[in-house]
């Protein structure tokens, strides 16, 4: 007899993660067939020729022998006090180096803060769209995302009163992206003190994505938030990976801010699952102190004339000259997050566009609802391919869309 199948969690059917999904499997079968795709669903700048600056390679090389021991669950010593420093400077209260924690990239971070968090039941308020791995680590922590709305209309920027009607007794944090994956949105100081207001008011804790801190385009600022929540608990991510283009390294970190006293058991949850795990990577831990002590090797690529620039440029060009899309032009980050409008759009299934794209087009984006959102007429790609790709890449959405918007009109023409 064949023996039954093996049973998995039932909560894994909650979560949704289609940057790496059904479609990048279906992009690898078509390159086992021997097709040419260009591939726009991963933020991987290594993918797409983009090297890690020599300084921190040379950093890792330099220590490669002190490399073979576990160090201390929350990070090697060195490498904490930098990011305690590189925090301080910013303005960031409390930052010290026992209130930092390393791990393997923000996305176990990510999972070992809300596991040390959550009871279940409790809720998370997310953005939508928001980057799924916050809302697959919730669900998979037995808690329950309660998303506030990022509109288009609005610059895809949330509104704090929609923030604060979404809080409940059960509600236990406010998370933020920013700059914000997929949509490029970059929060302005005023609307992060509301939202601190609203922390405030109601205890809850700050998680702060800022994994995209340092791109930024076109002179958009970027405001950190811990030093705008004083003593009010705050735990602000970066890493390694997208700003100095390491994402292989998997090197992430989390600082804890506000009140020790009050985040104090939060702390000891945090250090005692670090603990479980033993340490994150050890040899990427010793790049931190050369990335946030040594040159700025990002601005150059994010202003005029540089390629982040240039490729955003590119898809910003292509959208306005397209009969089908519209675009909020992304302030930071490494994405942009196009809908689809017109006759195009009757009809339109995000999933099924991304699965035709592919199959007729040679081209693998992200359908927009990955991102839990309600509606389904947007995409996300990413910035990263040379800006002619880019170019070549929306001559094929439009011819797509073109032929979308000719059945549509045909259909209203029986009509």
């Amino acid at each position: 007899m064949p023996s039954p199948p093996v049973k998995t969690r039932a909560r894994l059917s909650e979560v949704r993660y289609e940057i790496r999904g059904e479609l990048a499997r279906r992009a690898r079968e078509l390159e086992a067939q021997g097709r040419r795709l260009i591939k726009l669903n991963i933020g991987n700048p290594g993918a797409f020729g983009f090297r890690a600056p020599e300084h921190l390679q040379r950093a890792i090389a330099d220590r490669i022998a002190d490399t073979d021991p576990y160090t201390h669950q929350q990070g090697l010593p060195a490498a904490r006090e930098a990011i305690a420093a590189f925090h301080k400077r910013r303005g960031t209260p409390n930052a010290s180096p026992e209130r930092v924690f390393v791990g393997n990239g923000v996305s176990e971070l990510i999972d070992l803060s809300l596991r040390a968090l959550l009871d279940p039941g409790d809720e998370v308020l997310l953005p939508s769209p928001d980057y799924p791995l916050w809302s697959a680590a919730t669900i998979l922590n037995d808690g329950r995302p309660v998303y506030y709305r990022c509109r288009p209309e609005n610059g895809f920027l949330p509104d704090p009163d929609e923030i604060e009607s979404l809080v409940s007794g059960r509600t236990r944090a406010i998370v933020l992206i920013n700059p914000n994956n997929p949509t490029g949105a970059a929060y302005p100081r005023a609307l992060l003190e509301r939202i601190v207001a609203i922390a405030a008011r109601h205890k809850l804790l700050l998680m702060c994505d800022e994994i995209y801190d340092s791109i930024l385009y076109d002179g958009a600022g970027f405001e950190p938030v811990a030093p705008l929540a004083g003593d009010l608990p705050c735990l602000s991510f970066g890493g390694l990976s997208k700003v100095h283009r390491a994402c292989g390294w998997r090197v992430g970190w989390a600082v804890l801010s506000g009140d020790p006293v009050a985040s104090g058991d939060f702390h000891h949850a945090m250090d005692l699952l670090g603990a479980l795990r033993l340490c994150a990577n050890v040899p990427g831990q010793f790049a931190i102190e050369a990335a946030l002590q040594g040159e700025d090797t990002i601005g150059a690529l994010c202003a005029p004339g540089g390629r982040l620039y240039e490729a955003r440029r590119a898809v910003i060009e292509s959208v306005a000259a397209s009969r089908h899309l519209a675009l909020v032009a992304p302030a930071g980050a490494l994405y942009a997050f196009p809908a689809v409008t017109g006759a195009a759009a009757a009809g339109f299934d995000d999933h099924r566009f991304a699965l035709e794209l592919l199959e007729t087009e040679d081209v693998l984006v992200v359908p927009g609802s990955s991102f839990n959102v309600p509606y389904r007429n947007h995409f996300r790609v990413t910035l990263l391919p040379q800006p002619d790709d880019l170019r070549e890449v929306f001559r094929r959405i439009e011819r797509l869309l073109d032929r979308y918007a000719g059945a549509a009109d045909a259909r209203a023409a029986v009509a």
